[in-house]
């Protein structure tokens, strides 16, 4: 089939063609983002999932559908070791500019960029080519203390887009990466202006593991944030996701060759995306055929085995990886922390601090005490088909 027209776009926070199998969180989403222009508050919320489900490709949904309705965004994604307020300064700042265009607002915008100033100069930070061009609200936001400041700026944030008659959205991605006194002070903040009716919105998406720390960091988050699971897609959600494009493109599917493509990916939107994309290229057309997905499963799984799977693999230390590899071994998981102790021949307790900072570096997560699973989906048969089977590349 033609390569320029292959509808399939398997790649980090690309949308799919079809956006199968999340109506729920979208509409829960879109009655969020009405509610908040109308003063009525709705429970922020953070999307968990595994890598490769698509909750980038969620967060950008959001926002667009925000910015439709009139909000002003502000989108992160956080990384390893940065600061929040570092992160935050030139969104608030721009989000703020916008808001002074109105005329009621001006008032309200002119004394957030105030507390802004404060707040970047209490945490001296350094705004690069932004630059906040007026003086500083002393007594506010100024104080040093993250969960003492963070809220205050929110609350003026919160009133300038009230007075504007506007909403803002905040969109954070990756956030297991905040820090734990960004995270609870972030917590803390939107609990303010929860608390206070602002039309202030919060998109999160990360890892498993946010939701409990977000409980660690404020018990009180489980009632502050709504955690929908982005996960595999059903059965049915999965065969559109594959079909409607193609037959979008005038072209057509076997269902034998949609069976095919639904056992090898699991579901998983990521890799029926390229699964997808290998078959159309595969196939002669008009119809993508049984023998077509046989073909693509070992270009699908080489790109995944040469990008997905090995740019997380190098991340880790030999040390690391020797532990994964050793999960891996086990089978599927979830795996008993214990169980790769005895695997290595080590204890429980000399393993803590590699199994930590695997966590710390998003590989693995704990689903359950005592338990840890990893956070890239079927990366065990990565991890034996490239390290086990060929233990010379280890």
């Amino acid at each position: 089939m033609d390569a320029v027209r292959n509808p399939f776009a398997p790649g980090a926070g690309s949308r799919p063609p079809e956006l199968a199998g999340r109506e729920t969180i979208l509409q829960d989403a879109q009655t969020a983002i009405q509610r908040a222009l109308l003063g009525k508050s709705s429970r922020s919320q953070m999307l968990l999932g595994l890598r490769g489900v698509g909750k980038t490709v969620l967060l950008n949904k959001i926002e667009e559908m925000a910015e439709a309705a009139g909000h002003v965004t502000s989108s992160i994604e956080a990384p390893e070791g940065k600061a929040l307020s570092e992160l935050l300064v030139p969104k608030i700042n721009q989000t703020l500019r916008k808001l002074s265009t109105s005329e009621n607002a001006k008032a309200k915008a002119h004394r957030a960029l105030r507390a802004l100033r404060s707040f970047a100069s209490a945490f001296k930070l350094s705004y690069g080519e932004t630059s906040i061009s007026v003086d500083p609200e002393v007594g506010v936001a100024d104080s040093g203390d993250m969960e003492a400041d963070l809220p205050e700026l929110f609350v003026h944030v919160g009133e300038a887009a009230k007075a504007a008659g506007k909403a803002w959205t905040l969109l954070i991605d990756e956030v297991q990466y905040l820090r734990s006194e960004d995270l609870a002070a972030l917590i803390v903040a939107l609990h303010k202006v929860n608390q206070r009716d602002l039309p202030v919105l919060f998109f999160g998406a990360g890892l498993p593991q946010v939701a409990a720390l977000s409980g660690d960091a404020k018990s009180y988050a489980e009632r502050l944030f709504h955690y929908p699971a982005v996960g595999a897609l059903e059965e049915a959600d999965a065969e559109t996701a594959i079909r409607q494009p193609i037959e979008g493109e005038g072209e057509n599917i076997d269902d034998n060759a949609i069976r095919e493509i639904l056992a090898k990916t699991k579901g998983y939107p990521y890799f029926l995306q390229e699964w997808g994309y290998q078959c159309w290229n595969i196939a002669e057309g008009p119809r993508i055929k049984l023998e077509d997905a046989s073909k693509a499963a070992g270009e699908a799984t080489k790109r995944l085995d040469e990008g997905f799977f090995k740019v997380r693999f190098d991340r880790l230390t030999p040390k690391e990886r020797e532990y994964v590899i050793a999960m891996a071994k086990l089978g599927a998981g979830p795996y008993r922390s214990s169980d790769v102790a005895d695997a290595l021949h080590e204890t429980l307790q000399s393993l803590g601090p590699r199994r930590a900072q695997i966590i710390s570096k998003g590989m693995i997560y704990s689903p359950s005490h005592g338990d840890i699973a990893f956070t890239v989906p079927m990366f065990n048969e990565y991890l034996i088909r490239n390290y086990v089977e060929k233990p010379s590349k280890a």
